[in-house]
């Protein structure tokens, strides 16, 4: 089978399917065009659904053995894609990434501290923190002169000199697209180590960078091997969110033990049955369709950034380097977040408001163009016509 083009432009009708992306009356509407949560509106890929089928057919579902094999596969994948070296006994399994992000918090902090984060940026960074008794501290994202968002590290510094304990990164960035530069991810690192402060890395978007930026895994740097701890998942790179598998990496063994201990005390196992056997094709089997996929999501994210500059010409869309999600600044249309997203549903077009991201994003959308190209005209004639814009 070909992942070409026509594969990807195929796309699959997910509604009527339990999505909560397209079947959720609240927030997608009877004819509602939904352009928001981060997963894909493409097929998984063949061998994944193969290997799903094929451990149906075994009638029992018991407790299973560890999948010594399925581990080795995620390390090889992160060595070929990456170039991160990783050992089995360097991970741990997690039903997911924002468990990861949680357990972090705890294990790192005390109640009544504050972690620092770049924002805008993933809500559950926000509730990870709250929900644990820590403070969030925001370190705001600046723009450089090309209109990208960087980091600001003299308020990182700052953060930290005005007693933040924990770092929480966001690598590759959502929601405003940010692949970081090695050089990017060294300052930081270096201003963590000179405060002993400890990180964790949500690097779920690690598979989306496009060319020519690479991807540069946290854990690749001279130094990180102490008091860091990378978070990885199968769930955004080969749409399969709903199975529930994550990884931990963390090579060092003191701190791993305790976010292991942390885990058993909360009752959180590895994956079940199914997400083990699918993450094990993920990682074995689908290169060519991630091939195929990085090549359409590459193609649409210049098609909807040329949509945006023709049909909403008083709107800026950030510079895309990585993710399939897309940070349009709206705000010189002058509605807010809550009139946007009323406006918004009115013209049919479902989209993530800004504030989600903290409320440095009001005025802001993040467009999901994981989806076939056909979709990504319709959504922005339809934004157009929310914020007013003639056809």
């Amino acid at each position: 089978m070909k992942f070409d083009k026509a594969y990807f432009d195929a796309g699959i009708d997910r509604r009527h399917s339990g999505a909560v992306k397209w079947d959720s009356a609240e927030m997608c509407p009877d004819g509602a065009l939904p352009m928001w949560i981060a997963d894909m509106d493409f097929a998984c890929a063949p061998a994944i659904v193969e290997a799903i089928v094929k451990r149906a057919q075994h009638p029992c579902f018991g407790y299973d053995m560890d999948d010594r094999e399925g581990q080795q596969a995620f390390c090889d994948f992160w060595k070929r894609r990456h170039g991160l070296d990783v050992e089995i006994a360097e991970t741990v399994m997690l039903p997911g990434v924002v468990t990861g992000l949680r357990a972090a918090v705890n294990v790192m902090t005390e109640p009544g501290d504050g972690v620092a984060i770049l924002t805008p940026v993933y809500g559950p960074f926000f509730s990870s923190i709250k929900d644990a008794g820590r403070k969030v501290v925001e370190c705001a994202l600046i723009e450089d002169e090309s209109g990208r968002a960087v980091m600001d590290y003299e308020a990182i510094e700052n953060a930290f000199q005005g007693g933040a304990k924990m770092m929480m990164l966001c690598s590759p960035h959502n929601p405003v697209g940010r692949c970081w530069d090695r050089d990017e991810l060294e300052k930081l690192l270096a201003l963590c180590r000179q405060y002993g402060i400890p990180m964790v890395s949500d690097e779920i978007h690690a598979d989306f960078v496009y060319a020519p930026k690479r991807f540069t895994p946290i854990l690749t740097l001279e130094g990180a091997c102490e008091n860091v701890i990378s978070l990885a998942a199968p769930s955004k790179t080969f749409n399969v969110a709903g199975l529930q598998h994550a990884h931990a990496i963390c090579k060092d063994a003191a701190l791993r033990e305790k976010f292991e201990n942390y885990l058993h005390t909360y009752g959180v196992s590895s994956g079940n049955t199914f997400a083990v056997a699918a993450a094990r094709a993920c990682y074995e089997s689908c290169d060519e369709w991630l091939n195929g996929l990085l090549a359409y999501l590459d193609e649409g994210r210049q098609m909807l950034l040329e949509y945006v500059r023709r049909l909403l010409p008083k709107a800026v869309m950030k510079p895309v380097e990585a993710t399939y999600l897309a940070w349009v600044d709206l705000r010189a249309y002058g509605y807010n977040t809550e009139e946007l997203n009323a406006r918004c549903k009115e013209a049919g077009i479902i989209l993530n408001r800004g504030t989600f991201f903290g409320d440095c994003g009001d005025g802001f959308v993040r467009i999901n163009f994981g989806c076939p190209h056909a979709n990504l005209l319709e959504g922005v004639k339809r934004l157009a016509k929310a914020v007013g814009e003639k056809e």
